[in-house]
């Protein structure tokens, strides 16, 4: 296949693995670059040395175009942002804050920059600061997609920008691709059918989970995390969306975090600090870890909270990312035969 986004980032299918904390790991990232996608690494929950050596693993599974992502509001995104630039990584994605120095400095050494938008406003703002790409994240996304479905949202951003767009939010096969096609995208991300590959690392139980529920069992609250996001309906995903957590609880979860994720109480305070606007949504951030790896780590259904997207309904098997993606190829020249028949002028 070639699209703008092949040739913009030098792969052979136009499918991105994005980061997602605990599933984008280095095994992963290199099994969807070497199948001809590009995996994105995942760095929300790694220090400075981790990452470093993700990359270095990275590199020792593939020599193929990978990327990292970066989120920006959360503490420590800097550091990481930092050492991916000083490693020079291809493409980096970053998401939740202004991406302009980032941009700049990525571009320096000729690395492409995708920025995850879920508006037409930010989409606009990303492309001014220099992006090369956009990742227009729809409703039906999981963890924190917008409030338009990507029906409507993938065509109004990409009519109004200059530059390629990926859309994620309901795309997990081949039919799924040629609508992101149809609604003006060059490509797609499939999170959530990547993440239920037998290449990731995602807990088995919930991947079997994954399988055996329907498009219908998901939620989407901002009672979570602080963000509209939408996560797996489960017995502690119930009781983490019907109202949100008190600010205080939320702030000593949030410190309990950060020993989770190897970063020091006082770089998590001085992070706060330095973003006193956005201290709550911190705080309910970092507050969400514990429950978000119990799920995706430790496998924990009752206890934990998984996001996952509504094409969970469509995801019922478990086949390696090669597979995932010989599937896709197959699948799309099958239903550009029967749009073509459908196309034909009738008699």
């Amino acid at each position: 296949m070639k699209t703008a986004i092949t040739e913009l980032l030098g792969i052979e299918m136009p499918i991105l693995l994005p980061g997602m904390s605990w599933i984008s790991t280095p095994e992963l990232v290199a099994a969807v670059s070497n199948a001809g996608g590009l995996g994105i690494l995942a760095s929300g929950p790694l220090t400075p040395d981790e990452t470093r050596s993700a990359i270095a693993e990275i590199r020792q599974l593939t020599d193929k175009p990978f990327g990292i992502g970066v989120t920006l509001l959360m503490p420590g995104s800097g550091e990481n942002a930092d050492v991916a630039i000083e490693e020079k990584v291809p493409v980096i994605n970053f998401s939740l804050g202004k991406g302009d120095k980032l941009i700049e400095r990525a571009h320096a050494y000729g690395a492409k920059v995708i920025a995850t938008v879920v508006t037409e406003k930010h989409a606009l703002s990303a492309q001014k600061s220099g992006a090369d790409a956009l990742l227009v994240t729809g409703h039906e996304a999981a963890a924190h997609g917008g409030e338009v479905t990507s029906l409507v949202l993938v065509p109004a951003i990409s009519q109004a920008v200059d530059i390629p767009v990926i859309a994620t939010g309901g795309f997990a096969d081949g039919r799924g691709l040629l609508a992101a096609f149809s609604l003006g995208a060059e490509g797609v991300a499939m999170g959530s059918r990547l993440a239920t590959s037998s290449n990731s690392p995602l807990h088995q139980n919930m991947k079997d989970a994954v399988v055996n529920k329907s498009e219908q069992e998901t939620i989407y609250s901002n009672n979570f995390d602080g963000i509209n996001a939408r996560v797996m309906r489960t017995p502690e995903a119930i009781k983490a969306t019907r109202k949100p957590m008190n600010f205080i609880v939320a702030c000593i979860e949030a410190m309990k975090a950060a020993a989770m994720v190897k970063q020091p109480i006082w770089k998590i305070m001085l992070g706060m600090l330095a973003r006193m606007n956005d201290v709550k949504l911190l705080a309910y951030f970092g507050a969400a870890v514990p429950r978000l790896k119990a799920a995706t780590v430790d496998g924990d259904y009752n206890k934990g909270v998984q996001f996952i997207g509504q094409t969970q309904g469509l995801i019922k098997d478990q086949p390696s990312v090669e597979q995932i993606f010989e599937g896709i190829r197959k699948d799309v020249q099958i239903v550009h035969e029967a749009n073509g028949q459908r196309l034909r002028p009738s008699k």
